[in-house]
């Protein structure tokens, strides 16, 4: 087995570097973009071709969803051309494809969690780009596994919860939206899931559900940041969409039901009430190093 990890110095990609280097060292190689350029098909042909792996995990993503609005041709680059590469990559070299996608390919209309099957209706560049992407690698290399997600945070890199500790340290309060509801992933433990697919014997395609288990809004999410790291000082408002000016639509509800992948592979998943403890836990470890 000889495993290539993309997108490897982001949140997720550094979580997979943790998880497979303890599980299982030495057999993985992690890249990102300044290493190989996957929208380039001839580069992405000449590393595959002498890699001679059997497992991609695609953590690499364009995820500014901001920006996409402007930046489109860069974020398709990134989130359907680079997928479409290792999809005609792996149809030409056999080598099997676990891809990262998002619960942006939703509209954000249901009132119950989202299943693999439900229909989607991506609202933005960047949900659209992500679609676009799963159904280029579905066409070319059907026996990919699709993982659907979404609120990823970590101790890696940048995300909420690490800029709601900023900020709950530096303001005496903030507004946050309360009418979007979705759950936040720790990606230490979509990491954990993924090696577990990598390293499991039955390899079932297709496209899988992944968060941690629970619902919250932002606000709800953002008030219970600030209770586990102690913060005190800053006080948190309730706030609609509205009233947070966005060049983007963001889904008002993304909950995605995970029944398929605890069925499939037996997953256990923590709440994420839980999970966020943990992260804290390690952020807190980290800062004190």
């Amino acid at each position: 087995m000889k495993i290539l990890v993309t997108g490897a110095r982001g949140q997720l990609g550094n979580e997979m570097r943790d998880v497979l280097e303890r599980l299982n060292p030495g057999i993985t190689t992690y890249i990102d973009m300044d290493d190989l350029d996957l929208a380039d098909f001839d580069a992405v042909e000449k590393f595959l071709t002498d890699g001679d792996y059997s497992h991609v995990v695609n953590c690499a993503a364009y995820t500014a969803v901001e920006r996409a609005e402007i930046e489109k041709s860069v974020c398709h680059r990134a989130n359907v051309d680079a997928v479409s590469n290792l999809g005609r990559m792996s149809d030409r070299l056999g080598f099997k494809i676990l891809h990262v996608s998002t619960d942006y390919v939703f509209d954000g209309n249901s009132s119950k969690p989202y299943t693999e099957s439900d229909k989607v209706n991506p609202v933005s560049e960047y949900g659209i780009s992500k679609r676009h992407g799963e159904t280029a690698l579905l066409g070319l290399a059907p026996d990919s596994i699709i993982i659907r997600t979404g609120w990823l945070y970590s101790s890696y890199g940048s995300n909420f919860v690490k800029t709601m500790l900023r900020l709950g340290e530096e303001r005496k309060s903030l507004n946050v939206v309360f009418d979007q509801i979705g759950t936040p992933t720790y990606a230490a433990d979509l990491a954990e899931t993924i090696a577990a697919i990598l390293f499991n014997r039955q390899w079932t395609p297709g496209i899988y559900n992944f968060s941690n288990e629970g619902a919250c809004s932002w606000y709800d999410f953002a008030t219970v940041i600030f209770k586990m790291a102690n913060i005190t000082d800053c006080h948190v408002s309730a706030i609609t969409s509205k009233d947070y000016p966005s060049a983007v639509t963001r889904p008002h509800y993304s909950v995605l039901d995970k029944s398929k992948i605890k069925a499939v592979y037996g997953i256990e998943i923590p709440h994420w009430e839980e999970s966020l403890a943990r992260c804290l836990d390690r952020i807190s470890a980290d800062s004190d190093i």
